[in-house]
Parts: structure tokens; C-alpha cells; sequence
């Protein structure tokens, strides 16, 4: 098969002198490198024992966020789910019946909301774009599992309980929570 262009490149291996055919430098600098590893702070946490520090804006575990009365915010806008890159959530809504004013908010609400954990990408766009402030990303870390299956979250581990609220003032701006003040504005209602 003819070349292309006529450039040709011509590859020229000297021989090794008695140092470079022992290998003798290599295995010296492997071993240093080895040796100063030994000697250093091991970079491994043993996780149940030690919690590692995670920054402020850490976004962890999902939370279905209830009111002061606790009821539901979440009124199945779908705004979350459409805001998703990795399209992650979905929902279906239903219409509250007589009798469960005290479960939800609105007149909608998710009766299935699930997140399916392996596709989040955790990027927060879906706390951003809830007008009700209904779902918020918290510091919890996920549990692990071995089945893929335990990973698509329903509104069993999604909906934070009545007695247990999660703190998520943590992650929010002196502004943000500033805003929240002025009742005058519809999203503070």
C-alpha cells in the first residue's frame, strides 16, 4: 500500500548501555516513590466511624418538603421533572378527595413522584425551578445498595416525615432566606 504523502520518519534506537539493560534506575524510582507513599497520612476515612467533611453547598439525598401544617407541598406542577437534564423524576398527578385536606396543599398533588438515583446528576436545577419549594437537595448521603432496582425513589423516601423535618436553611443564602421574609409576594404565601 502506497503512503499518502512521501514523509517518511525514521525511528532510531540507540542501545542501551549496562545501567539502562539492569533496569536498575526504574526499579530504584519505583521503589522511592513506593517508600514516600509508606511513610505519608493515609487519605482513607473509614466511613461509619469517621464522617468526612463535605462543603457547604454539598447537594445529597432529595426531600420532599412538607408546610408548617404538614401538609405536602408539592402540587405536581411538574416543573422539576421538566427541568431535569438527565430526566430523572417523574410524576403523576391526581385531584385531592374529600377528606384529604389535611394531606395536601392544593387541589393537585403528586400521587406518584419517583427520582430514579443512577440518572440524578445532582446539579439542584430541580430546587431551583419548584415554585413551591417543595423538593430541595440535603447534606444526607444516599444509601448503597446492590440492586438497581432499590435506587428509583418513591414518595416512601422521598417525603420527609412529620416528626423528622430536614433543616435545609443550611444551604440557602442570607438573601434567600432575607426574600422569604417579604409576605407580600406570592411564592412567600
Amino acid at each position: 500500500m502506497e503512503p499518502l504523502s512521501n514523509k517518511r520518519k525514521v525511528l532510531e534506537s540507540k542501545p542501551l548501555n549496562l545501567m539502562e539493560r539492569a533496569y536498575l534506575p526504574a526499579i530504584v524510582k519505583g521503589l522511592s516513590i513506593t517508600l514516600k507513599h509508606f511513610f505519608k497520612k493515609p487519605v482513607t476515612i473509614s466511613y461509619p466511624e469517621e464522617k468526612r467533611e463535605f462543603s457547604e453547598n454539598f447537594r445529597g439525598m432529595h426531600s420532599l418538603k412538607r408546610d408548617e401544617n404538614g401538609k405536602e407541598r408539592c402540587t405536581a406542577c411538574g416543573l422539576c421533572a421538566l427541568s431535569c437534564p438527565a430526566e430523572a423524576i417523574t410524576m403523576i398527578a391526581a385531584e385531592r378527595q374529600k377528606g384529604e385536606e389535611h394531606l395536601y396543599r392544593e387541589e393537585k398533588y403528586a400521587a406518584v413522584y419517583e427520582i430514579n438515583m443512577l440518572r440524578c446528576i445532582f446539579c439542584g436545577l430541580c430546587e431551583e425551578a419548584c415554585p413551591k419549594e417543595a423538593i430541595f437537595l440535603t447534606d444526607r448521603i444516599l444509601p448503597t445498595d446492590y440492586s438497581r432496582g432499590e435506587f428509583v425513589f418513591g414518595k416512601d423516601k422521598l417525603v420527609e416525615p412529620v416528626d423528622e423535618r430536614v433543616d435545609v436553611t443550611v444551604r440557602q443564602t442570607a438573601a434567600v432566606l432575607e426574600f422569604k421574609t417579604h409576605k407580600q409576594y406570592s411564592h412567600n404565601k
